[in-house]
């Protein structure tokens, strides 16, 4: 496990978005945006369980997540890594709302089908320009 380090920290907790790499059953990747932020050393995000993303995740947990800052495009961050933790019910609903709260300044409207991966970073990297 690697430690996510306090620029990778503030990049994954702001409300940055970040594009989430999976691996399709035929092994293409599959990338999407998602919103994310950090608990304790590990990337959390959310999704349906029958998500395509959703899905590769059941099957292979290996994923790859970068982030660029909203203020500044050239300052990113990239995690390589693997879901550690599914979470689902109350606790999995703390941290959706937390992170619908940061994009969006409220609650998570649907309140249905959703759950929460904790990403254990194996490989962090991080450019800032200047």
């Amino acid at each position: 496990m690697s430690e996510l380090p306090d620029d990778v920290r503030s990049l994954f907790g702001g409300a940055n978005y970040a594009h989430l790499a999976t691996l399709l059953p035929d092994g293409a990747p599959h990338s999407v945006p998602v919103w994310v932020d950090v608990e304790g050393d590990r990337i959390a995000l959310l999704t349906s369980e029958n998500s395509r993303k959703g899905r590769n995740l059941a099957r292979d947990p290996r994923v790859a997540i970068s982030v660029t800052d909203n203020d500044q495009p050239f300052a990113m961050a990239m995690v390589r890594g693997r879901v550690a933790v599914r979470l689902e019910g109350d606790r999995a609903w703390e941290i959706i709302d937390r992170i619908s709260q940061k994009y969006i300044g409220a609650p998570y409207g649907v309140r249905t089908d959703r759950v929460v991966y904790l990403i254990e970073p194996e490989h962090v990297f991080t450019f800032s320009p200047g």
